[in-house]
């Protein structure tokens, strides 16, 4: 879609990566031309937007699956898909289909598998992939356990600069663990295995990417232990990256009690004092993205004993609201949660967006931070509605989104 006339967003508080400023925003070809104090000019449409925050368009890193009605509900203007997909993306037509798959209204950025058909061993062809237009290349739901793999990956990915998306559990450990182990899954009766499974993995990719300088990003760190892995490697000057989703930061294995299949997770859930490290690592600047680990299960998948669920849950539409309330409890500030949920994924994807800024690409939300609402699961927009959050009520919502200047929602 082509942006037909300009835009001009007045009257808002303008999340800038300097902080809120009022002020307006005005968008001329797909693009931010001016940000601050602007009037519009003639044949311009003008939006007030007095109240509202006028954010970046949220850059949703490491989504399972294209969303488009749930990606819009929740904010969410670009998508990093992983290549957990059915055929996996592992060979540049397939990368190349994907990347035009958001057209026009929703810009979609794959990430390749690191391996073919995302076994582990066998590098797949990245350099091909990143010219069909792959913004980095990941190792999918699963760890890579050989460690040469790992290596020859990082190295191949450091010379092509695209950065390795890594899941950090050890298989070896995992196994067909369900459940963190503890006292909640004792009680539960379910497979489980140590948290230390996760810490293991950091340590390991960790050590690989510092030998060869290559960017790791760890998809999601949910422990203590791995979380103090990820803060010393940034003292040393590694170029790694952390996220997690909002499940970790809101939820303890608690949720698991009454064997809700809709909390069950890949990382599982963690113990109280871990959720209150995530919060704490987020607070700190050791964790860089929060990603809503978008992945819609039916309930053929979900309507099982636990421990036989697939895991996985519908995230795009709550990922604003449940980030928001690390705001409102003073964890971090508005500026810093915009940062998290689209300009540090802007970064690590190497493109022009995520924040408000002139030259930028006009991907933008207008925000209404204290909009009250409840996550209701019979009206998600998305193709599923497996959320850990279903009844609880919720405060801010995305009330338009525009797309390269182009109104979307």
């Amino acid at each position: 879609m082509k942006q037909l006339a300009p835009v001009t967003i007045t009257n808002g508080r303008v999340v800038t990566p300097g902080g809120i400023a009022e002020g307006s925003v005005r968008l001329v070809d797909g693009r931010i031309e001016a940000v601050g104090d602007v009037a519009p000019l003639d044949g311009d449409e003008v939006i007030d937007a007095r109240g509202k925050l006028v954010a970046p368009g949220l850059v949703d890193f490491g989504s399972f699956a294209i969303d488009k009605p749930a990606c819009h509900f929740g904010g969410i203007t670009r998508a990093a898909l992983m290549p957990d997909q059915s055929p996996p993306l592992d060979l540049p037509s397939r990368v190349s289909y994907i990347a035009k798959s958001g057209k026009p209204d929703l810009w979609v950025h794959p990430l390749a598998a690191a391996t073919r058909g995302l076994e582990g061993s066998e590098l797949a062809e990245i350099g091909l992939m990143k010219e069909a237009g792959a913004r980095g290349v990941a190792t999918g739901r699963r760890w890579i356990g050989d460690s040469g793999a790992m290596l020859r990956l990082l190295q191949y990915a450091a010379m092509l600069d695209l950065v390795v998306v890594s899941h950090a559990e050890d298989a070896g450990l995992a196994g067909d663990a369900v459940a963190t182990a503890g006292e909640m899954a004792t009680r539960l009766g379910l497979p489980s295995a140590p948290a230390e499974a996760e810490a293991l993995a950091v340590a390991r990719d960790i050590a690989l990417a510092e030998i060869c300088g290559a960017r790791l990003h760890i998809r999601q760190v949910t422990t203590a232990a791995a979380l103090e892995l990820v803060r010393a490697a940034k003292r040393r000057g590694v170029a790694v990256t952390a996220g997690v989703t909002p499940a970790h930061f809101m939820l303890s294995d608690l949720a698991t009690a009454e064997f809700r299949s809709f909390a069950r997770l890949s990382p599982p859930l963690r113990s109280e004092a871990d959720r209150q490290a995530v919060i704490a690592a987020i607070g700190d600047g050791t964790i860089d993205v929060i990603a809503s680990g978008h992945d819609p299960r039916g309930p053929e998948d979900k309507r099982l004993p636990f421990a036989d669920a697939e895991p996985g849950m519908a995230g795009a539409e709550t990922l604003l609201a449940m980030t928001l309330t690390l705001v409102r409890d003073g964890v971090i500030d508005l500026p810093r949660a915009f940062d998290l949920l689209a300009a540090a994924p802007a970064r690590l994807l190497g493109v022009a967006a995520g924040e408000i800024e002139v030259g930028r690409e006009a991907d933008i939300a207008l925000v209404d931070p204290e909009k009250p609402w409840i996550v209701d699961r019979a009206k998600m927009a998305a193709t599923a509605d497996n959320t850990p959050f279903d009844g609880q009520p919720a405060q801010g919502r995305a009330t338009a989104l525009w797309k390269g200047g182009v109104r979307i929602a």
